[in-house]
């Protein structure tokens, strides 16, 4: 799998790159990533990238040509078969928000080229001719699309085998299929009692499908309280058992 990032700032990646267990998807090679500075393919002195929008305001746009040689860099040194190509993905507020079930189809993927905007965006010309796709994380609007581009980079990491120590952990993320699309419930770890609080007796029993029943029904507290859709499209999937039904009663 191969990420190839245009971005104005490739030096924010490496800590991120270096840093806790996804590091081991890129330093083994099963995510590789691969930095690209548009300022490189940039003419004059100065290297510009940017300019004043035509019909004034405030800010400057990216300019297409720049971005244009950068791109064609990555295409040549890919050698990928034109219709084979992988995407050019555009961070934007206009994209689609990036959840789990996204994140796993591009963990089973070949990787994508991610374009990382700044200023107050890029030339349409150059969206409008090379971009598949555009992803955004939220209604909100980051400075720039480098946070965005390793949200999805980590996402997809820790899917890859070997990657988090426990192989099956991630499962039991929220959102995951395995949970029917739930919340995670709440964790606890010793002591077993602090600041006058003790640990769920269900934990302390020992009983596996006693603890299973306690984790369900927080899972069905937690999400009904703060993600009632959720509950709804799980639901409307055939996930939600007479026994959970039982429980979401009690919490109306």
């Amino acid at each position: 799998m191969r990420f190839d990032i245009i971005t104005l700032f490739p030096e924010l990646f490496a800590p991120f790159l270096a840093s806790g267990v996804t590091r081991r998807a890129y330093a083994g090679g099963q995510v590789d990533v691969r930095l690209w500075n548009p300022r490189d393919q940039a003419e004059g002195n100065y290297r510009r990238v940017d300019d004043r929008p035509f019909g004034g305001g405030p800010g400057m746009v990216m300019l297409a040509e720049p971005l244009a040689r950068c791109l064609a860099a990555i295409r040549a040194e890919r050698a990928e078969p034109a219709e084979g190509q992988a995407p050019l993905v555009l961070f934007s507020p206009i994209g689609a928000a990036l959840n789990h079930a996204a994140v796993e189809r591009w963990s089973a993927s070949t990787g994508a080229v991610l374009l990382c905007g700044r200023y107050e965006g890029i030339d349409q010309r150059f969206i409008d001719a090379h971009v598949d796709l555009q992803i955004s994380l939220g209604d909100f609007v980051l400075s720039g699309g480098e946070i965005a581009a390793m949200a999805l980079l980590d996402a997809v990491a820790r899917l890859q085998p070997g990657v988090l120590n426990d192989e099956g952990s991630h499962q039991l993320d929220s959102f995951n299929p395995a949970l029917d699309g739930l919340l995670d419930c709440p964790h606890y770890t010793r002591p077993e009692e602090w600041a006058g609080q003790a640990v769920p007796a269900a934990l302390m029993s020992g009983h596996h499908a006693q603890i299973e029943r306690w984790r369900r029904d927080q899972r069905l507290a937690v999400t009904v309280r703060h993600r009632p859709d959720l509950i709804a499209a799980a639901r409307q999937a055939g996930r939600i058992t007479p026994a959970d039904e039982a429980v979401l009663a009690k919490l109306r």
